[in-house]
């Protein structure tokens, strides 16, 4: 009985491996402008993606600017001008203070604490 459920199992995994889709690999030189264009391609979509999002749109028309125009401005970028501006991005600190200001603001009321109930 047990000889009979191997072979069994044995035929349909044999089966089930000839019916598996098999894919070749295949890897080949790709040139430096595709490699470029791919990089600035995802520069531009990444953009673009910031100025969909809705606390950028409301930013943007604070200052005047119409959060639609901004992206056809960004569309008509050159590839060298998304690059530079990404760069630029990437290098900006990701929070929104550097905590300069929250250590002077302890710093000061440390001091007028100390001043008024230790004197």
């Amino acid at each position: 009985m047990n000889r009979i459920m191997n072979n069994t199992l044995c035929r349909i995994l044999i089966a089930l491996m000839i019916w598996t889709p098999f894919q070749m690999a295949q890897a080949g030189m790709i040139s430096t402008e595709q490699v470029t264009s791919t990089a600035h391609h995802g520069d531009r979509t990444t953009l673009l993606n910031m100025l969909s999002r809705a606390d950028v749109a409301s930013q943007l028309q604070v200052l005047g600017i119409n959060p639609a125009q901004a992206k056809d401005r960004v569309q008509a970028m050159s590839d060298q001008e998304i690059a530079a501006l990404a760069n630029r991005l990437e290098s900006l600190p990701a929070g929104a203070s550097d905590g300069g200001a929250v250590l002077l603001i302890i710093v000061i009321v440390a001091a007028v604490w100390w001043y008024m109930y230790k004197r």
